[in-house]
């Protein structure tokens, strides 16, 4: 099949998104060093963001399976390649307010940004 990443990188797996949060801090807090600091991109007031981990993750929001697009600017959702059932899939999401990573799943018509790993 395809793989979205270029040669020598991969979409990361959810055990990969727990290892990033985990050694930033834990779920609860691993946003702030994840966020790009500031509100030229992320809607005000963006709270906790210290972009520490140098990840500088931007709030692409999302596109629903419709086609619609929402929340750019709110949250920036992130896709793992870990399925769950044969339609869903794990992602992380983060939000301009505090400091929060939050784990779920959705179906794989949904529209998230992708960050690749290098292998």
């Amino acid at each position: 099949g395809k793989n979205i990443c270029p040669v020598g990188w991969h979409v990361p797996t959810d055990a990969e998104w727990t290892t990033l949060t985990d050694y930033l801090g834990g779920p609860s807090i691993a946003g702030g060093a994840m966020k790009e600091v500031g509100t030229l991109h992320w809607n005000s007031p963006n709270s906790g963001a210290t972009n520490s981990s140098g990840f500088t993750a931007l709030p692409g929001g999302y596109r629903y399976g419709d086609g619609t697009f929402h929340a750019a600017g709110n949250d920036g959702s992130f896709w793992s390649i870990t399925p769950e059932g044969d339609s869903f899939a794990w992602y992380r999401s983060l939000y301009y307010i505090g400091t929060l990573v939050i784990s779920n799943n959705r179906d794989k018509r949904y529209g998230y940004s992708v960050r690749c790993v290098k292998d």
